[in-house]
């Protein structure tokens, strides 16, 4: 059963304008399923900046209906292309990845905030009203969720069929009360599958069986195809010696891209490429598709984009750093991405233009995690996962995107260098 509840922020209103299509992050950060655990230590220094200790009562800060938070924090240069930067989010330890229906007036995320479950759930919010239900079940661990065009219906990625949810939410909030630690990295676990919910009637329907993990699904603009990442390769065959010790290490090296229809059917394969592919959009004219692809050491990714058929993959980006969580904005004339570039823990905001012939333009320079950028369909405003405000760990931001500035910056920007 969904539950209703009222976020704890006041209700915003949304720019209104011609819808373009939408979507977009972590299951990473959430991380839209963005890091891998080869890059432990990476990831070590990540979990620091947006996991931070778990509040003793199971709670996240709060803030009155209202307020404003982070503003006025970042450096003077975000002023060129974000304003009135605040605080979307207060309710839960913490929340991310935030993508809007195609008029703008909802938007799912995922938080963490339901009692006696210390893993991500799902909630769709209202813009207008400020009202926020949730989506999925309750119970096990969900990631990655999207609005589909036409029906409303929310996509997300969740174990909760899986009979030992219960079990290791007890045993996850056992060791967080323990005080012990351990590495971060992202669970993969191989009971991920996808699921869709419709909202108003709480119907819950499974897409994908296949033993592995099966996430970071995305519509396409006219709601009819889903592109999404796999690791059913790696549990679906026989692996070598070498590929089963790979396995243990780092189960992300077999993640690659699908595309199935919008009911399930029909699931191909995109990408047959030794590393992690995820984190997939498609453009705003359904044209072509935009991932990540990390190498096989797991610590250096870089944004392509390809057509829904596999065909003609590109390299956009050659940072020789972790970039990634790309997005196309609503004009379709260029990418947003998170990447440390400036930092081995410090992950800011960039742009690039859809070919890639330009070096990327930074946008964020506060210190700590920007990332998981995701415009509003009209490209008025952006949304980001953030942990500016510091304290706690890291929550959902909104502010104003200068749409002109951003042109114009990359117009002045010079031709891309090769990292590598």
């Amino acid at each position: 059963m969904n539950t209703r509840r009222r976020s704890a922020h006041a209700p915003l209103t949304p720019s209104h304008g011609p819808s373009h299509g939408s979507r977009a992050p972590f299951g990473r950060v959430a991380l839209r399923c963005a890091s891998t655990p080869a890059a432990l230590t990476m990831l070590a220094a990540v979990a620091a900046l947006v996991l931070l200790p778990f509040p003793s009562d199971g709670r996240g800060l709060a803030a009155p209906a209202g307020t404003t938070a982070g503003e006025g924090e970042a450096d003077d240069a975000e002023d060129r292309f974000l304003s009135r930067t605040r605080r979307l989010i207060f309710e839960g330890r913490r929340s991310g990845e935030g993508y809007f229906s195609p008029d703008g007036s909802q938007m799912v995320f995922q938080a963490e905030r339901e009692e006696g479950n210390p893993f991500y759930q799902i909630y769709r919010l209202d813009l207008e009203s400020g009202e926020t239900r949730r989506i999925s079940p309750g119970i096990g661990k969900t990631t990655c969720s999207f609005i589909q065009p036409g029906t409303g219906n929310v996509l997300y990625a969740s174990t909760h069929h899986d009979p030992a949810s219960e079990e290791l939410q007890r045993a996850e909030l056992e060791f967080r009360a323990s005080g012990e630690e351990r590495r971060y990295s992202w669970d993969y676990d191989p009971e991920f599958d996808i699921w869709v919910a419709d909202p108003e009637s709480g119907e819950q329907r499974r897409l994908t069986d296949a033993r592995g993990y099966d996430a970071e699904g995305a519509y396409s603009p006219d709601g009819e195809w889903i592109v999404f990442s796999s690791m059913r390769d790696a549990y679906g065959r026989d692996l070598s010696p070498e590929e089963q010790r790979q396995l243990e290490v780092d189960p992300s090296f077999f993640a690659e891209l699908y595309i199935m229809r919008a009911d399930g059917s029909d699931q191909r394969r995109l990408t047959h490429t030794d590393g992690y592919d995820g984190g997939p959009f498609f453009f705003p004219d359904g044209e072509r598709i935009v991932w990540r692809r990390f190498d096989t050491s797991g610590l250096i990714a870089d944004v392509w984009s390809m057509k829904p058929d596999g065909s003609d993959q590109k390299q956009i980006t050659d940072f020789g750093a972790m970039s990634w969580a790309p997005y196309v904005h609503p004009s379709g004339e260029y990418i947003l991405f998170a990447s440390n570039k400036h930092g081995f823990s410090n992950f800011e905001v960039f742009i690039v233009d859809v070919e890639g012939v330009k070096e990327p333009v930074r946008v964020t320079t506060t210190d700590g995690f920007d990332g998981l950028p995701v415009p509003t369909p009209d490209g008025g405003r952006l949304v980001r996962t953030s942990n500016r405000h510091q304290g706690e760990g890291a929550h959902l931001y909104i502010a104003e995107w200068n749409h002109q500035a951003a042109r114009e910056a990359l117009a002045a920007a010079p031709p891309r260098r090769a990292a590598r």
